[in-house]
């Protein structure tokens, strides 16, 4: 299973800054000494063009060179450095490359970060600079016409970037699991959203999950699935505020990897937020989807090896 990552550029935050930027190289230490199977890749940056798939001109040549405004840098949460504009790029990079491996053959592939779903078009937002998700379906769609593409986000947060784009496009589904009372506290309309109140504990959460599935079964038929499997819903996030315990969140990510599965939906999944009192935490979270993720990967490929034989025989 191909997975990319972006974690050696780095932003130079400032002291006491609450992202928790060296989660992303722990995780993927922890993956290659535990999981062994996976590849790990560089991810290459996104180009201009791609970006502008989904993002303004402006905006784009605002984050390329340094010409943010203040108040778009605090909105983002970053400040600006060349850093900050390279990992942005390479974050959907990342993205990129792992739909184009699941749709190549793979089935399922991901990227170590990604899922920065609060960037609109024109403006970056909590934590996120280009929408990564955004313009992986529409680069999807211009390599494979008439592809519908379903975005199934569970980070704690809404994805509130992710609807604004796709608010009048039919061929792309947005669907978003998230705390009621949380961050962005105005909410744009997804194609399904569930809100969640504060403390919701794993039981509550699958059946309203399992409820949103069935719903997205019903309106929508994809041919690509986007997860962002966000760590943030753990009882330990400090900015989650749901209690889903380890358990929980993985039979949450074997839902999604079930119902993509079962659909011969390559899926292609992102990080999102985690921000647990304790790293490890979070990283954990990532881990176990890592390794429940690895075995559908291999579920597909005996899927395809099966059809190479039937074929053959």
């Amino acid at each position: 299973m191909r997975a990319f990552y972006a974690d050696h550029f780095v932003l130079p935050l400032p002291s006491g800054h609450r992202f928790p930027m060296a989660k992303y190289a722990r995780l993927r230490e922890r993956l290659v000494a535990e999981v062994p199977a996976l590849q790990m890749f560089e991810a290459l940056p996104a180009s201009e063009a791609e970006l502008a798939l989904v993002h303004n001109g402006d905006y784009i040549e605002a984050v390329s060179t340094g010409g943010l405004s203040t108040a778009a840098q605090r909105e983002i949460g970053f400040p600006w450095s060349r850093a900050m504009a390279e990992r942005a790029r390479r974050s959907v990079g990342a993205t990129l490359q792992a739909c184009r491996a699941a749709m190549g053959g793979d089935g399922l592939a991901a990227n170590l970060a990604g899922g920065t779903h609060h960037a609109f078009a024109g403006k970056g937002s909590g934590f996120c600079v280009f929408n990564d998700f955004a313009v992986a379906a529409r680069r999807m769609q211009a390599e494979h016409p008439s592809l519908r593409v379903a975005i199934i986000d569970l980070d704690v947060h809404q994805g509130n970037g992710t609807a604004s784009i796709f608010a009048n496009d039919t061929s792309v589904f947005t669907l978003s699991l998230h705390g009621a009372r949380n961050f962005p506290f105005r909410k744009e309309a997804s194609d399904l959203d569930v809100e969640l109140p504060d403390g919701c504990h794993d039981d509550a959460y699958l059946e309203a999950l399992e409820r949103a599935l069935d719903e997205l079964e019903r309106r929508f038929e994809p041919g690509l699935v986007l997860y962002l499997a966000g760590a943030d819903p753990h009882e330990g996030d400090r900015l989650g505020r749901l209690k889903l315990t380890f358990d929980g969140l993985e039979v949450r990510d074997r839902h999604v990897m079930e119902w993509a599965w079962r659909r011969r939906a390559p899926l292609a999944m992102a990080m999102g937020g985690g921000y647990g009192h304790d790293l490890e935490t979070t990283v954990q979270v990532q881990v176990n989807t890592y390794r429940l993720a690895l075995q559908y990967w291999q579920r597909w490929q005996a899927r395809a090896s099966d059809r190479a034989t039937a074929v053959g025989a």
